[in-house]
Protein backbone atom coordinates (compact mmCIF):
# COMPACT_ATOMS: atom_id res chain seq x y z
CA UNK A 1 0.00 0.00 0.00
CA UNK A 2 1.22 3.49 -0.83
CA UNK A 3 0.74 5.93 2.06
CA UNK A 4 2.69 8.94 0.84
CA UNK A 5 4.86 10.19 -2.01
CA UNK A 6 7.87 12.49 -2.01
CA UNK A 7 9.29 13.39 -5.40
CA UNK A 8 9.35 15.85 -8.27
CA UNK A 9 6.08 17.31 -9.52
CA UNK A 10 6.18 16.70 -13.27
CA UNK A 11 2.71 17.91 -14.15
CA UNK A 12 -0.33 19.38 -12.47
CA UNK A 13 -3.88 19.41 -13.78
CA UNK A 14 -7.00 20.66 -12.06
CA UNK A 15 -7.77 17.21 -10.66
CA UNK A 16 -4.52 15.25 -10.74
CA UNK A 17 -0.80 15.40 -10.15
CA UNK A 18 2.04 13.50 -11.79
CA UNK A 19 4.76 12.91 -9.19
CA UNK A 20 8.02 11.24 -10.15
CA UNK A 21 9.62 9.13 -7.42
CA UNK A 22 12.89 7.31 -8.23
CA UNK A 23 12.17 7.45 -11.96
CA UNK A 24 8.56 6.27 -11.69
CA UNK A 25 5.68 8.68 -12.34
CA UNK A 26 2.63 8.31 -10.09
CA UNK A 27 -0.68 9.81 -11.15
CA UNK A 28 -2.50 11.11 -8.07
CA UNK A 29 -6.11 12.28 -7.99
CA UNK A 30 -6.49 15.47 -5.95
CA UNK A 31 -8.91 18.31 -5.30
CA UNK A 32 -8.19 21.66 -7.01
CA UNK A 33 -7.22 23.08 -3.61
CA UNK A 34 -4.65 20.35 -3.01
CA UNK A 35 -3.31 20.72 -6.54
CA UNK A 36 -2.42 24.34 -5.80
CA UNK A 37 -1.19 23.72 -2.25
CA UNK A 38 1.47 21.08 -2.89
CA UNK A 39 3.82 23.23 -4.97
CA UNK A 40 4.80 24.18 -8.49
CA UNK A 41 5.83 21.99 -11.41
CA UNK A 42 9.51 21.10 -10.98
CA UNK A 43 9.41 21.37 -7.17
CA UNK A 44 10.03 18.53 -4.76
CA UNK A 45 6.62 17.83 -3.25
CA UNK A 46 5.17 15.65 -0.50
CA UNK A 47 1.67 14.21 -0.74
CA UNK A 48 -0.26 12.08 1.75
CA UNK A 49 -1.84 9.25 -0.24
CA UNK A 50 -4.85 6.97 0.03
CA UNK A 51 -4.23 3.89 -2.12
CA UNK A 52 -7.66 2.77 -3.31
CA UNK A 53 -7.72 -0.81 -4.56
CA UNK A 54 -10.59 -2.50 -6.36
CA UNK A 55 -10.67 -5.85 -8.16
CA UNK A 56 -10.13 -4.25 -11.56
CA UNK A 57 -8.56 -0.90 -10.74
CA UNK A 58 -6.12 0.92 -8.48
CA UNK A 59 -6.09 4.66 -7.87
CA UNK A 60 -4.10 7.08 -5.74
CA UNK A 61 -5.80 10.00 -3.99
CA UNK A 62 -3.55 12.72 -2.64
CA UNK A 63 -3.88 15.24 0.19
CA UNK A 64 -1.80 18.10 1.54
CA UNK A 65 -2.36 17.03 5.18
CA UNK A 66 -2.73 13.79 7.10
CA UNK A 67 -5.96 15.16 8.56
CA UNK A 68 -7.50 15.48 5.09
CA UNK A 69 -6.49 11.91 4.23
CA UNK A 70 -8.02 10.63 7.47
CA UNK A 71 -11.22 12.51 6.71
CA UNK A 72 -11.29 11.05 3.18
CA UNK A 73 -10.96 7.53 4.58
CA UNK A 74 -13.82 8.16 7.00
CA UNK A 75 -16.00 9.45 4.17
CA UNK A 76 -15.36 6.27 2.16
CA UNK A 77 -16.81 4.25 5.03
CA UNK A 78 -20.18 5.98 4.69
CA UNK A 79 -22.87 4.14 2.71
CA UNK A 80 -22.93 5.17 -0.95
CA UNK A 81 -19.80 7.34 -0.78
CA UNK A 82 -17.11 6.44 -3.28
CA UNK A 83 -13.75 8.14 -3.87
CA UNK A 84 -15.14 10.70 -6.33
CA UNK A 85 -17.88 11.88 -3.97
CA UNK A 86 -15.53 11.86 -0.96
CA UNK A 87 -13.07 14.03 -2.86
CA UNK A 88 -15.88 16.33 -3.99
CA UNK A 89 -17.00 16.79 -0.38
CA UNK A 90 -13.47 17.68 0.74
CA UNK A 91 -13.12 20.05 -2.21
CA UNK A 92 -16.04 22.08 -0.85
CA UNK A 93 -15.52 21.49 2.89
CA UNK A 94 -12.06 20.96 4.37
CA UNK A 95 -11.72 18.79 7.49
CA UNK A 96 -12.33 21.60 9.99
CA UNK A 97 -15.24 23.05 8.05
CA UNK A 98 -16.76 19.59 7.61
CA UNK A 99 -16.56 19.02 11.37
CA UNK A 100 -18.46 22.28 11.88
CA UNK A 101 -21.07 21.29 9.28
CA UNK A 102 -21.66 17.99 11.05
CA UNK A 103 -21.75 19.49 14.52
CA UNK A 104 -24.33 22.06 13.42
CA UNK A 105 -26.46 19.60 11.39
CA UNK A 106 -25.99 21.93 8.44
CA UNK A 107 -27.77 20.00 5.69
CA UNK A 108 -27.66 22.98 3.34
CA UNK A 109 -23.86 23.12 3.48
CA UNK A 110 -23.57 19.49 2.37
CA UNK A 111 -26.04 20.19 -0.43
CA UNK A 112 -23.47 22.63 -1.86
CA UNK A 113 -21.43 19.58 -2.89
CA UNK A 114 -22.18 18.67 -6.52
CA UNK A 115 -24.25 15.48 -6.62
CA UNK A 116 -25.46 15.67 -3.01
CA UNK A 117 -29.18 16.27 -2.51
CA UNK A 118 -31.06 16.90 0.70
CA UNK A 119 -31.87 13.22 1.32
CA UNK A 120 -28.25 12.14 0.87
CA UNK A 121 -26.98 15.07 2.95
CA UNK A 122 -29.29 14.18 5.84
CA UNK A 123 -28.10 10.56 5.82
CA UNK A 124 -24.44 11.62 5.63
CA UNK A 125 -24.83 13.88 8.65
CA UNK A 126 -25.83 10.93 10.81
CA UNK A 127 -23.24 8.49 9.44
CA UNK A 128 -20.29 10.86 9.43
CA UNK A 129 -20.77 12.12 12.98
CA UNK A 130 -19.86 8.72 14.38
CA UNK A 131 -17.05 8.13 11.90
CA UNK A 132 -15.44 11.52 12.54
CA UNK A 133 -16.10 11.51 16.31
CA UNK A 134 -18.49 14.46 16.18
CA UNK A 135 -20.80 14.69 19.25
CA UNK A 136 -24.35 13.68 18.36
CA UNK A 137 -25.81 16.32 20.68
CA UNK A 138 -23.97 19.61 20.62
CA UNK A 139 -25.41 22.94 21.65
CA UNK A 140 -24.88 26.26 19.88
CA UNK A 141 -21.74 28.18 20.69
CA UNK A 142 -22.00 31.38 22.71
CA UNK A 143 -23.68 33.99 20.57
CA UNK A 144 -24.77 31.54 17.89
CA UNK A 145 -28.31 31.80 16.63
CA UNK A 146 -30.67 28.85 16.67
CA UNK A 147 -32.59 27.67 13.62
CA UNK A 148 -36.26 26.82 13.40
CA UNK A 149 -35.58 23.14 14.18
CA UNK A 150 -33.54 23.93 17.28
CA UNK A 151 -30.23 23.32 15.49
CA UNK A 152 -27.48 25.91 15.83
CA UNK A 153 -27.18 28.28 12.89
CA UNK A 154 -23.75 29.61 11.93
CA UNK A 155 -23.15 32.96 10.27
CA UNK A 156 -22.21 31.17 7.04
CA UNK A 157 -25.45 29.19 7.12
CA UNK A 158 -27.36 32.45 7.54
CA UNK A 159 -25.52 33.95 4.56
CA UNK A 160 -26.22 30.88 2.43
CA UNK A 161 -29.93 30.99 3.23
CA UNK A 162 -30.06 34.72 2.47
CA UNK A 163 -28.31 34.27 -0.89
CA UNK A 164 -30.61 31.39 -1.77
CA UNK A 165 -33.59 33.60 -1.00
CA UNK A 166 -32.15 36.27 -3.28
CA UNK A 167 -32.08 33.82 -6.16
CA UNK A 168 -28.37 33.02 -6.44
CA UNK A 169 -27.48 29.57 -7.75
CA UNK A 170 -25.79 26.76 -5.85
CA UNK A 171 -22.49 27.16 -7.75
CA UNK A 172 -22.36 30.91 -7.11
CA UNK A 173 -23.11 30.44 -3.41
CA UNK A 174 -20.56 27.66 -3.01
CA UNK A 175 -17.80 29.71 -4.66
CA UNK A 176 -18.47 32.91 -2.73
CA UNK A 177 -18.69 31.10 0.64
CA UNK A 178 -15.31 29.51 -0.03
CA UNK A 179 -13.80 32.99 -0.51
CA UNK A 180 -15.33 34.61 2.58
CA UNK A 181 -13.08 35.38 5.55
CA UNK A 182 -13.71 33.85 8.96
CA UNK A 183 -16.25 35.67 11.11
CA UNK A 184 -19.39 35.25 13.17
CA UNK A 185 -21.25 38.38 12.08
CA UNK A 186 -23.70 37.25 9.41
CA UNK A 187 -24.47 40.84 8.39
CA UNK A 188 -20.82 41.61 7.64
CA UNK A 189 -20.34 38.32 5.80
CA UNK A 190 -23.49 38.82 3.73
CA UNK A 191 -22.36 42.29 2.69
CA UNK A 192 -18.97 40.89 1.66
CA UNK A 193 -20.62 38.04 -0.25
CA UNK A 194 -22.92 40.39 -2.15
CA UNK A 195 -19.99 42.63 -3.05
CA UNK A 196 -18.03 39.69 -4.43
CA UNK A 197 -21.03 38.38 -6.35
CA UNK A 198 -21.72 41.76 -7.93
CA UNK A 199 -18.12 41.95 -9.15
CA UNK A 200 -18.18 38.40 -10.56
CA UNK A 201 -21.36 39.13 -12.50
Amino acid sequence: MIGSLRGTLLDRGGEDLLVEVAGVGYQVNVSPTTALAVGDVGDEVFVWVHHHIREDHQSLYGFATAEARQCFTALLGAHGVGPSLALAILSVHGPQDLARVLAEDDVGALCLVPGVGKKTATRLLVELKSRLDIPLDIGPADGASVGVNGAPSSARADVREALTGLGYGVDEIRDVLADLPDGDDSGVLLKSALTRLSVSR
